[in-house]
């Protein structure tokens, strides 16, 4: 059983920062993507970020230059460090966790995090 805890968010005025954390617990394989998805009020869940096992990142166009995915893997934490933040950045954050085991993928989510950013 692998779960999701996330931390960190809320509430901050444009140009401000926050940091995101995503903690996995249970049976992770060293084979696995961690990454970060926002969903805002009528819109589709998006990818914001994402690294890989050995550390390679893709982030979406919008964010890229203001947000800073990373990870820990002896604390199978990931991190969203966000900067610059706009008011369209505005919308739940996910943390999603994929682990390719022998023979299967898996997919899991965090609860989501409300981030909020006022002009």
């Amino acid at each position: 059983q692998v779960q999701l805890v996330q931390s960190g968010g809320g509430l901050v005025q444009a140009g401000g920062s926050l940091r995101l954390s995503c903690t996995a617990s249970g049976s992770i394989f060293i084979a696995n993507t961690r990454g970060w998805y926002r969903q805002a009020p009528g819109k589709q869940r998006e990818l914001v970020a994402a690294i890989t096992s050995i550390g390679t990142t893709n982030y979406a166009d919008s964010v890229k230059g203001r947000f800073t995915i990373s990870r820990d893997n002896a604390k199978n934490t990931v991190y969203l460090q966000m900067n610059s933040l706009k008011p369209e950045d505005t919308a739940v954050y996910y943390c999603n966790l994929v682990i390719y085991a022998p023979g299967e993928t898996n997919d899991y989510w965090g609860q989501g995090t409300q981030v909020t950013v006022s002009s």
